[in-house]
């Protein structure tokens, strides 16, 4: 049931996407908003409990809804699956930002690329050499992938397989947007936030995500220049503030041949851009501390979304031979 659920998932994400507006986002973000009014007094205990809230309570209704269908029908259970999936996961629920950037590079309007990018990341742009420009949009969207696509396809599986449904996409997706809603909050709105809730939901996150981001890598390592991505996850991936980034950073670096990272920008964060200076691309594309590779250029966006697709016929293959063992055995 797995591999269908996820197959048709993608199939009607590709079909019928969510819109950049929809009201998955704005429900998830009222969620988020109701608990943190509601269970946090701002003691440190109330972080757990605020989190436990957040991201447990949802994942046990998915399974619950699941758990009296699946009684009834087999296929109706499917159906659930399929829906939790569709919301939860998928490549156009970043894709659009990705897509419109590329374009703009392409026909060399890199305003509208600089803007589109500010406006995705909530971040200055404005003054980043076009190098530097692709970088964040390739760094970006390969943790993207991994977040919106990969992550989630992880923990679907493994809760699906100890008879949870869809409980471990719901999971992983609550704690990822957890993780980045504290941190928005009170960088860009300015709005007071428990900074135990904050450095909780991301040290839980990053411990969530610390098996499928090695999978990711590996997935990237194995439809791409094995060697090269092998070489750099062992050697760079300490370039990137957060462990988990750098592993899938400099895996997918090594994978393409691009030169992602560098020692002006040691992580992918909001601020990362204003540590550069505006000026010409020669002059940052060879950063100390950077990935070898060639210097970031529009065609390796295409080599990216390469990348990605590879890597998810991977994944899927090896689940629909997984399903088929089990079906047989």
């Amino acid at each position: 049931m797995s591999f269908f659920a996820v197959l048709f998932a993608l199939l009607i994400e590709q079909l019928k996407p969510l819109p950049r507006r929809n009201f998955v986002h704005d429900g998830l973000t009222g969620w988020m908003r109701w608990t943190g009014r509601n269970f946090d007094a701002g003691q440190d205990h109330h972080a757990w409990v605020v989190w436990c809230v957040t991201t447990l309570v949802p994942a046990l209704l998915a399974w619950a809804v699941f758990a009296v269908v699946v009684r009834f029908s087999l296929v109706a259970a499917l159906a659930w699956n399929v829906v939790v999936l569709y919301l939860t996961m998928g490549f156009r629920q970043f894709s659009h930002y990705f897509t419109d950037i590329r374009d703009a590079l392409e026909r060399g309007d890199e305003l509208t690329a600089r803007r589109l990018l500010a406006e995705w990341r909530h971040l200055d742009a404005s003054e980043l050499p076009r190098a530097e420009l692709l970088r964040h949009v390739i760094e970006h969207s390969l943790l993207a992938a991994h977040r919106h696509v990969f992550g989630v396809f992880f923990w679907f599986v493994v809760l699906s397989t100890l008879g949870l449904g869809p409980a471990g996409a719901v999971f992983y997706r609550m704690a990822e947007f957890a993780s980045r809603y504290w941190a928005f909050k009170s960088r860009t709105v300015g709005a007071p936030v428990n900074e135990r809730l904050l450095a909780l939901s991301q040290r839980l996150f990053g411990l969530i995500d610390h098996l499928p981001a090695r999978l990711t890598a590996f997935g990237f390592a194995v439809v791409g220049n094995f060697e090269e991505a092998v070489s750099c996850w062992r050697r760079d991936a300490g370039l990137w503030k957060h462990a988990n980034e750098g592993i899938i950073l400099s895996a997918a670096a090594g994978a393409v041949g691009v030169q992602l990272g560098g020692s002006a920008a040691p992580g992918v964060t909001p601020d990362r851009s204003k540590t550069f200076d505006s000026g010409a691309p020669d002059e940052l594309s060879n950063a100390e501390g950077s990935t070898p590779g060639a210097p970031p250029q529009t065609g390796h966006l295409r080599s990216i979304v390469g990348l990605v697709w590879r890597s998810v016929v991977l994944w899927m293959l090896l689940l629909a031979l997984l399903s088929l063992a089990n079906l047989i055995g």
